[in-house]
Order: structure tokens, then sequence, then C-alpha cells
């Protein structure tokens, strides 16, 4: 989940932005606290996503005060109290991060010194949160595996559909529902298929893996799409179907305009821009980009 899981700024309401912002900080803070002040560099918008809606439905209600944060000195910003969940997705993202890392090196690509940057946060994680790091060193074979298989894109995307359900299955303890993990399977599907998409021609130019270019061949994404837009765009529907249905059965322990913003506006966004080969636009928070 790096980059993609967005909320649509235009239909949401001043109060959940600042929901967001608190969660963002909090989970910042919460990074530092379960792997160690390093770790913070790999901070991620859709984990701090995953903090706000997990602890929606856990019934964990944020405590937001105004504190000072080491980015921000001068002025004191809404930051949420860190919790065990903030800890535990603190671990999570950078976990993540590493393992991403690790994919990278092994395909080919940059990142060893990044690696090594979080390398004693990866440590920290493993020590502190074993049940969690032992799901994505799971998925990192699994994925490995159906890369290697050459799978299409539905089954090349199954191991992170699976990893996003079982993680959050961890997170939530009884409070996991069918329809949560329903949901969080057709977001962790969608967005490794969103990043294969979106970066088509780079995994191309670099000899990576990818899973539309081992179903269709073509010689770049502007003709994947011109050959095979329409295929490519009914799969998107059918997850973006799916997460919906899913996200319908779920019960918030408070209000659901948050995760509605994100996965009923910013999902399909996300999925138009891609689609349409435009370029991402950097998402603001708390006045930093």
């Amino acid at each position: 989940m790096f980059g993609y899981v967005r909320y649509d700024l235009p239909y949401l309401f001043v109060k959940d932005l600042t929901l967001y912002r608190a969660a963002y900080c909090g989970l910042c803070k919460g990074i530092g606290e379960s792997c160690g002040q390093r770790a913070r560099v790999a901070l991620t918008y859709d984990v701090a996503f995953l903090s706000a809606i997990l602890h929606n439905i856990a019934g964990i209600d944020f405590k937001i005060e105004r504190q000072g944060c080491i980015g921000h000195r001068i002025k004191k910003r809404p930051i949420a109290e860190t919790d065990e969940l903030t800890r535990a997705l603190g671990a999570v993202n950078t976990l993540l991060a590493y393992y991403k890392l690790t994919d990278d090196i092994r395909d080919g690509g940059g990142g060893r010194v990044k690696r090594l940057f979080l390398k004693r946060g990866a440590k920290r994680a493993k020590k502190k949160y074993p049940a969690l790091a032992e799901i994505l060193a799971a998925y990192m074979e699994e994925q490995a595996a159906a890369e290697r298989e050459g799978a299409s894109p539905d089954s090349a995307a199954e191991p992170s559909a699976q990893m996003m359900k079982r993680l959050t299955d961890n997170l939530l303890g009884d409070r996991a529902t069918e329809a949560t993990g329903g949901m969080f399977w057709y977001l962790g599907k969608w967005v490794y298929l969103i990043d294969a998409l979106d970066d088509y021609d780079k995994d191309l130019k670099k000899g990576m893996f990818n899973p539309f270019f081992e179903s269709y061949h073509a010689e770049s994404r502007e003709a994947l799409m011109r050959e095979n837009g329409e295929e490519i765009s009914f799969l998107f529907d059918s997850l973006f179907y799916g997460l919906r249905e899913q996200l319908a059965g779920v019960k918030f322990c408070f209000n659901r305009d948050l995760a509605d913003n994100v996965l009923l506006r910013g999902i399909p966004n996300e999925t138009k821009r891609v689609l349409s080969g435009a370029k991402r636009q950097k998402e603001i928070i708390n006045g930093a980009k």
C-alpha cells in the first residue's frame, strides 16, 4: 500500500481531514515508539488511513491533542495519541517498506541504502510483533512464487489480497468479521493491480515482473490500454463492485464518512487516473507534501 489509497478532498468533511491528519501524525510517533526514529522516514498515507479505519471498526476512539512535532517544531498541531494498535501499525508500516525494498533489490532495482537504513527498525518490529512479521514474511514468499510462475493479474494479486485480510484479521481480533475480511481482501488486490498497471512501462524498462505484461505482452502501457483497455477496465470495475459490497456490511463504531470518502470516491478516482495514464498529484498532509 504505497500512495494509492487516497481521499477525495473536495468531498471530504473538515472533521475527517482533521482526523486523517491526526492519525497520520500519530502513526509517525507510533513508528518511532515501536521501530525507532529512523523508521519514521518510511511513513505512508496508506497505513495512516488503515489506522483510522481500523480504530473505527475496533471501537477505539482517537485521543487527539495539540502536540509538538519533530518535523514542525514551531507550531503545535492536532496529533492522535499512540496506543497499542497504532504501535502495531507502525511495525506493519516499517516491515512493508523493508520488504518492498527487498523485493525491488531482488528484481535488480536499487534500494540497498534505504533498506539498510530501515534494517534496525524491521528487526525491532519482528521481535515485538512476531505474528504480524510472520504474515508479511509468508506474503513475500507467496508473492515471489506467483511471480516466478508468471501468474496472470488475478493470480498474481492473490497474495497481496490474502496478506491484507490476514493482517487486518490479526489486528482487529474478535472485531474481525466476514465483511471486514472481504473488504480488505479486495483493497489488497486493488492496490497490487493498480500499482502494476501504473508501473507498466517502468517494469518493462527494468526487466521486472509485471502481471499485465505476462498476460498481454504489449510493448508499452499505451499499447496495452489501446488493445486491452476495455478488459482491464472491467477487471477494476469488478474489484470496485466487490469492495463496495463488502464495505456495506462493515459495522463502524463511529461515523463512516472518512471510509466512504476514501473507498467509494478516492479509489475510483485513482483507478481513473491510472487507466488514463495521468501523473499522480502529490497529496498534502499538514502542509507538507
